[in-house]
């Protein structure tokens, strides 16, 4: 992992803007980020370790305690609540067994984050699930997408977050716009 950080300065015009990405491939292989990793990660893109630390506090999606292997972050602003992101969020903790953001399921695999808009208002409510968006959210669809998850698991450990060969991975197509209401 960190000569794969050391590299990635390389990759932006200001070294700097390389903290994000390392402190991602650093949370993606403990799972959260611990003091020391965050030191490994300044170390190795040569900052201050308390610019780096500033970055990893600053962002909801870095993550200082352990959490669950799938982690759901649900958009909870404005648009995604007026279509149903409270009733998405109740479905999720229920379907999981955890009462607060701050637990991790029983068995280990699933969190959850409510968490400000992530860019889609158009296709409210959504959501992130294993650095990927879920739009349009139903119960049904957090159903499945649990379900899909802990298939992952035949054996106990996980064997592939990718698709198995000729499964095309999910694509979210563009929905026409709404029509508006008559007054």
């Amino acid at each position: 992992m960190l000569d794969e950080i050391k590299e990635l300065p390389a990759k932006y015009p200001q070294p700097r803007s390389a903290v994000m990405p390392a402190l991602d491939l650093a949370q993606e292989e403990l799972g959260h980020l611990t003091p020391e990793a965050m030191s490994e990660v300044a170390s190795a893109l040569d900052l201050d370790p308390g610019y780096v630390e500033g970055v990893a506090t600053f962002y909801s999606l870095f993550h200082h305690r352990p959490i669950g292997k799938h982690r759901f972050y649900v958009c909870t602003n404005l648009s995604c609540m007026l279509r149903g992101a409270g009733e998405i969020v109740d479905h999720l903790k229920q379907q999981i067994g955890v009462s607060s953001s701050e637990q991790v399921s029983p068995d280990g695999l699933f969190s959850f984050e409510e968490v400000e808009c992530l860019g889609a208002c158009e296709y409210a409510p959504m959501m992130r699930l294993d650095h990927r968006f879920h739009y349009d959210l139903s119960p049904e669809k957090i159903d499945t997408l649990i379900a899909d998850r802990k298939r992952l698991l035949p054996t106990g450990g996980e064997v592939s977050a990718k698709p198995t060969e000729g499964q095309a991975p999910p694509v979210k197509k563009p929905r026409a716009p709404r029509k508006k209401k008559d007054a």
